[in-house]
């Protein structure tokens, strides 16, 4: 059977579906990509159903190779470095992995996800329904836990897919400095108008404490004015709650099922990936919109979506020694 090999996977990477839905009563969490935008971009590049199974690969990086046969894939990794057998690729591509052939993900200057999707299907039992990694509570994925080196993953379904290499066109998932959309509440009322005025105005950095759970957020504490505590009640990806300290964390894939702090606001979900893509350190801002603005962006970005990423040729730009060895640069002549 065709397969992918893991030869080299650093933390936190796993392998992520749409989510695992409908269990949020029983206590357990959805899970799913961290950047929704490029999982679905991903998927849609190689023709995949919404909410096929994917790669999430994190900072650590990642090296893949094809065993028992070819494999067609994607590749979203914006400001990452990727190599096809050693040669620089688009960050984000198609491509076609010849049996023993390779490719690596490593971090570049900007973005903190990235993901590979199959044109086909990886052929792992679903777990209530998903294949989606939850570390914390050990479901899904390869046996529940992150990838390793020598992890095999075998591939059903495969679809080769003409022309199998080209560079990838998506510029919704291009890095912007505009502020984080959000909208305010539930328990905004939790804090009085100076404190949601300086929530919006502060500069807040990501923490490294931040992890697919949640982010946390570093800066000027916030105040609140009814108490930090609550009657838990159940949370949405994108929440930003404000313990006791007055740092808000904003709660993402794996987030838990419910909460017992005030939540000041919800990250929208058409800007749930820029806010996944920030890595420790960077700065943000947080601007407050209404319900019809969030659902108009939502539906942008749906529409955007709908027709997948454009395709390009790959146009050599970077000729390396090993590339040139590899060409028949001299031949003979007669008469």
């Amino acid at each position: 059977m065709t397969a992918l090999v893991v030869e080299r996977a650093g933390p936190g990477v796993t392998i992520q579906d749409g989510g695992r839905h409908g269990h949020l009563r029983h206590g357990v969490t959805v899970a799913g990509p961290m950047d929704p935008a490029a999982f679905a971009t991903v998927h849609a590049a190689v023709g995949n159903p919404p909410g096929a199974a994917a790669i999430e690969v994190s900072l650590g990086g990642l090296d893949l190779a094809a065993r028992d046969g070819a494999v067609d894939l994607a590749v979203i990794a914006p400001g990452f470095d990727v190599r096809h057998d050693g040669t620089l690729l688009p960050s984000l591509a198609t491509v076609r992995l010849e049996a023993g052939g390779h490719i690596s993900l490593r971090p570049g200057s900007v973005g903190a996800w990235a993901y590979v999707a199959i044109a086909g299907r990886i052929a792992l039992p679903p777990v209530l329904g998903s294949l989606a990694t939850h570390t914390r509570s050990g479901l899904g994925g390869l046996d529940g836990r992150a990838l390793e080196a020598g992890d095999v993953l075998p591939l059903v379904d495969l679809r080769p897919r003409e022309p199998a290499a080209a560079r990838l066109v998506a510029p919704w998932l291009d890095p912007s400095p505009a502020p984080i959309r959000v909208l305010l509440g539930p328990q905004d009322d939790h804090f009085a108008a100076d404190q949601i005025a300086a929530f919006l105005a502060r500069d807040w950095t990501v923490s490294p404490r931040s992890d697919r759970m949640a982010y946390a957020l570093d800066g000027t504490p916030l105040r609140h004015a009814a108490g930090h505590d609550i009657v838990s009640d159940g949370v949405a990806h994108g929440a930003i709650q404000v313990p006791g300290a007055g740092l808000p964390f904003v709660l993402m894939a794996d987030r838990q099922p419910t909460g017992g702090y005030p939540k000041i606001a919800n990250v929208i979900g058409a800007d749930l990936g820029r806010l996944a893509q920030l890595r420790p350190g960077a700065s943000l801002r947080f601007q407050a919109v209404s319900l019809t603005q969030a659902v108009a962006a939502r539906r942008a970005l749906a529409e955007r979506l709908t027709g997948g990423p454009a395709r390009e040729a790959i146009v050599r730009t970077v000729f390396t020694s090993e590339f040139l060895l590899s060409c028949n640069l001299i031949s003979t002549w007669s008469e």
